[in-house]
């Protein structure tokens, strides 16, 4: 079966969404190895014309256990977990980059328009001491399409990001700060200012370093070091090629080729649209892996198609992107 042709991410429309969606399924059903393998335990499942909250949702775990790929292994790039040393982490085989920085790309400008508008800033510790973060290529790659001179990554140089803020705050100069939950707590604690020009992006994690807070809590100790700061949220993960932002109303908001539905804890196989529970994600741009897949999460999704995240499955790994509850 051929590869379907991807729509513009640039110009998908959410009518696109589920004849896409059944495309890609019938694709990695055949073309994916693992997947195939998993939904041939589903006995009696009608396999053609599903609606999207039907289709056999991959276990997450599995791209730790396997190589969770469709075609060809044709690259050797992949993106990797973040994790301790005791963990056995995740890895995302990328066959073609141009799709997840597209994507990427695509859901930036939906929400915060151009790059170049911006200083883009990243406070990524244990991110930027990996080798294969999906993150920091993220932002690596927003920053070179910014082209701002003072543009930068900070790993634990606190003082250093304090001079940079305070140039660019003195120039009304427009600043997006992508940050992990616990460095940019440990920033507030040594320094504050009022930053009436700079988006700050929780990318959560606390990654055992800290108390765990809850989302809110966290968002009030950052305005309140950082006077009219504004405060948003980003839900990503190495398995997945597209990201979620929430702004300060504080519930997710995805891209139109990228949705969140909601399975039962104790039936995996139910299924909603809607309501609480463990979470499912479609992300159309895993298209040369697996598109269909079943987190760890727990959270409620709305009417609206807007989430947010409660907690952590009971005995699951923690996760940089999803410790924090609402």
């Amino acid at each position: 079966m051929e590869l379907p042709v991807i729509p513009s991410f640039y110009h998908f429309r959410d009518e696109d969404f589920s004849s896409f969606s059944n495309e890609v399924f019938q694709y990695q059903l055949v073309a994916n190895k693992v997947y195939e393998d998993f939904v041939g335990r589903f006995p009696n499942t009608l396999l053609e014309h599903l609606a999207p909250s039907g289709f056999p949702f991959l276990p997450i775990g599995f791209f730790k256990t396997h190589e969770v790929y469709s075609g060809l292994l044709c690259s050797e790039f992949f993106f990797e977990s973040s994790g301790t040393s005791k963990q056995v982490v995740s890895k995302h085989f990328i066959a073609d980059i141009s799709i997840y920085e597209a994507a990427f790309s695509a859901a930036f400008q939906m929400l915060y328009g151009l790059p170049d508008q911006y200083c883009i800033l990243g406070l990524l510790p244990s991110y930027l001491e990996r080798t294969h973060s999906s993150l920091v290529h993220m932002v690596k790659s927003l920053m070179d399409q910014s082209g701002h001179l003072l543009n930068g990554f900070f790993l634990n140089d606190y003082e250093a990001l304090y001079h940079r803020l305070t140039v660019l705050e003195k120039s009304n100069q427009q600043v997006i700060l992508f940050g992990t939950t616990f460095a940019l707590l440990d920033f507030a604690e040594l320094y504050s200012l009022p930053l009436s020009n700079t988006i700050i992006i929780e990318t959560g994690g606390m990654k055992g370093r800290r108390e765990e807070l809850l989302r809110v809590q966290v968002h009030q100790k950052l305005q309140t070091a950082f006077t009219a700061a504004t405060i948003h949220s980003e839900y990503g993960m190495t398995e997945l090629s597209s990201q979620a932002y929430a702004n300060e109303k504080g519930r997710y908001i995805c891209p139109p080729w990228m949705k969140v539905l909601v399975r039962d804890e104790d039936d995996p196989l139910k299924v909603h649209v809607k309501g609480k529970g463990a979470l499912n994600i479609i992300d159309l741009a895993n298209i040369h892996s697996c598109s269909f897949i079943a987190t760890e999460d727990v959270g409620e999704v709305f009417e609206d198609g807007s989430f947010n995240v409660l907690g952590r499955i009971d005995n699951s790994d923690m996760r940089g992107c999803s410790l924090l509850t609402v």
